[in-house]
């Protein structure tokens, strides 16, 4: 895991119904030593909305060529919702101020979702 925390962006693969992969590339930050991601487009993003359909939907991330298996949990702690958009504003802020505001605006911070190591999912804070 990581590999993950350490990159840029990852690549989010999210397993269709009738077995098919999508990948998506995204950028991940790190909290308090876990990960997040979000989606840019909100909502409307197909990997999230499967995602939330579906607990049992498959996930993997690349990053560094490694591919792992992931779990992917929706943070609904507005503190906590907070602080990952002063992660995004500090990894990636001054290089690409304008979709750092886009990923932290109301829309795509609503679909922030910690990223877990599969098999190694705890509770989130209530």
């Amino acid at each position: 895991m990581n590999t993950v925390m350490d990159a840029a962006e990852i690549v989010l693969r999210v397993r269709h119904a009738d077995g098919r992969w999508s990948a998506r590339t995204v950028w991940v930050v790190v909290v308090d030593g876990e990960a997040y991601v979000r989606s840019a487009f909100g909502r409307r993003s197909v990997w999230y909305r499967r995602v939330l359909r579906d607990a049992d939907t498959q996930v993997e991330v690349e990053a560094a060529g490694v591919r792992q298996a992931v779990v992917l949990q929706p943070v609904e702690d507005p503190g906590l919702v907070r602080r990952v958009s002063g992660a995004y504003r500090a990894k990636y802020g001054l290089r690409w101020p304008g979709p750092v505001e886009s990923m932290n605006g109301p829309e795509a911070a609503t679909t922030t979702m910690r990223l877990t190591e599969a098999g190694q999912v705890s509770q989130l804070p209530a």
